[in-house]
């Protein structure tokens, strides 16, 4: 791929001369930096680079420019080059244009001039945005490559597993027939058929053929394993609430060790936008707030141990152990429950037999692109419902939203309920649930109820998306730690009184039955499943943990 381009524009060509010689100060090892002294002329020297097959990846625009303003000439970038990173630099006078600006044409970023110094005002914001646009863009020659076939539930897993922990691949599909070309020849190298799929080529050269998810993680260089005998804290699941509580425990000093069964970010990682956590105006993915997370609490020391299931609890004494399917156990001195919740299955026995085949539950961000002109039906009525159907309706011809209760404003907020409203392509089906499946070797239609009527109706899909309801992960706690009839986690004033409490003092706010053990996030009882909330009781676990240390 060439060299990606950071196109610089303003009017004055003092400015712009000023910006384009900053820019290249910083990206021009990695970047050619280009300029345009008007909109049309930034428009032609796109139109330029795309024609030669040459990526854009993020332009810099002022505002105030005579003919075209700045949010105008983005506004043409967006739909000429949809990946391409927008900043706009505009006065203060304008900041009430540029918020606009994030709704109406996807802004990524505004700074207000002047800019200077750059290393503290321009540098970190691009830093960031040609960050993410590299992630999107990887170079093919590092891919790593999946072979498999859409109908693979194991190539499903894969694909999901690769994708919520920021490993670039690419995808080459196989349908049953005789694959050619690049599959063929990694089909060969695997020493597989189009039956042992997936196989994943890594870019070292080596062809791993139906890996287990912790074979797949060792060969992609991941911990699976912890490297102490003895942490201060061990946090099981790497959610909002457990990626809060690894960067401040760790940052304060405490040996810290993160267990996840998947792999970091929880639901909240797969959403396609956060729009209402604070401090991010534009919004942002949940794949970009867990890669964020994730390198800020390993900058501290804080390890991750992915692709091991926990399936045990024991207290040692003093000591709280962590048992892990398939490896060795984790002893702490105190332990986090940060395990978050898993969605609910539907009810109707038949569904199960097309799941990873057509029928999913919860759904990347990146999954969306492979709807492109087809009709998908998202199950439920919650934001994580609401963000994923938007993020469908970019691709899809036609996204169903349907909704169990009687509308969506007791469940939804209120922006995503207006901007599902609003959306051409998405319809809302009330009252509603999915009660059958039909499909030969995968999904081809279900069959919706409408539970006010009672009447059934059958429809023709290859993709639904189920989000509904919350199993909270706590089965591996067993009777030691209370739970309510749910699952979820008693903590603090929660605990029943008669529940055998061993200390003169009484439990902290977010500690368990067994002290010295916390819940944090969704997995606690009346926790209120937001991603800012489950920060804050990750960060507040950290300091229960300090004062439970210091007593024992």
């Amino acid at each position: 791929m060439a060299k990606p381009a950071i196109l610089a524009v303003d009017d004055d060509a003092a400015v712009v001369a000023a910006v384009v010689r900053d820019l290249r100060q910083r990206y021009g090892e990695d970047y050619r930096v280009l300029r345009a002294t008007s909109g049309p002329e930034a428009l032609e020297v796109l139109a330029d680079q795309l024609l030669k097959d040459r990526p854009v990846a993020a332009v810099v625009s002022d505002q105030r420019m005579p003919g075209m303003s700045g949010i105008e000439v983005l506004q043409a970038v967006r739909q000429q080059s949809p990946d391409s990173k927008l900043l706009l630099l505009t006065a203060y006078a304008d900041t009430d244009v540029a918020i606009r600006a994030i709704n109406d044409i996807a802004l990524d970023y505004y700074l207000m001039k002047p800019w200077d110094p750059p290393e503290d005002r321009l540098y970190p914001v691009l830093d960031d945005l040609l960050r993410d646009w590299a992630n999107d863009h990887p170079d093919r020659d590092s891919e790593v490559r999946v072979v498999g076939h859409r109908w693979s539930e194991r190539t499903v897993e894969v694909k999901t597993f690769l994708t919520h922990n920021h490993v670039p691949y690419r995808w080459l599909e196989v349908d049953g027939g005789e694959p050619d070309g690049e599959a063929a020849r990694l089909l060969e190298l695997a020493g597989a058929g189009v039956d042992d799929v997936p196989v994943v080529a890594l870019p070292d050269g080596t062809a791993l053929r139906s890996p287990t998810t912790v074979e797949l993680a060792d060969a992609l260089g991941l911990r699976t394993r912890a490297e102490r005998p003895l942490y201060d804290l061990c946090i099981v699941g790497a959610g909002p609430a457990g990626l809060a509580a690894a960067v401040y425990a760790a940052s304060e000093g405490l040996s810290t060790v993160v267990v996840e069964r998947d792999a970091p970010g929880g639901q909240a990682g797969q959403s396609a936008s956060i729009e209402n956590y604070l401090g991010f105006p534009k919004g942002l993915s949940g794949a970009d707030l867990t890669h964020r997370a994730v390198a800020q609490a390993a900058r501290f020391g804080a390890e991750m141990v992915l692709a091991r299931d926990v399936v045990g609890f024991e207290t040692r004494g003093p000591v709280r152990a962590v048992l892990l399917d398939g490896s060795t156990d984790i002893e702490a001195r105190a332990v986090l429950v940060a395990s978050g919740v898993s969605y609910r299955r539907l009810g109707a026995p038949d569904l199960d037999e097309v799941v990873g085949r057509g029928l999913y539950y919860g759904a990347s961000a990146g999954e969306a692109p492979q709807t492109a002109g087809e009709d998908v039906y998202v199950v439920g009525a919650a934001n994580s419902a609401g963000q994923a159907a938007l993020n469908f309706a970019r691709y899809a011809r036609r996204v169903v939203l349907v909704v169990r209760g009687d509308s969506l404003e007791s469940s939804m907020s209120q922006y995503l309920v207006g901007r599902i409203m609003t959306a051409p392509n998405v319809e809302v089906r009330l009252r509603t649930e999915v009660v059958g499946a039909r499909g030969d070797g995968h999904l081809e239609a279900i069959s919706l109820c409408d539970r006010g009527a009672g009447a059934v109706e059958e429809v023709e899909t290859g993709w639904v998306f189920v989000f509904i309801g919350a199993a909270p992960r706590t089965d591996w706690l067993g009777d030691v730690v209370s739970r309510d009839d749910r699952g979820f986690v008693l903590t603090g004033p929660d605990l029943p009184a008669d529940g055998g409490w061993p200390l003169e003092r009484g439990p902290f706010a977010l500690e368990t039955s067994v002290p010295g053990v916390f819940a944090a996030g969704d997995v606690r009882r009346d926790s209120m499943k937001r991603v800012a909330s489950a920060v804050g009781e990750g960060a507040m676990s950290v300091h229960l943990v300090h004062r439970y240390l210091a007593t024992t």
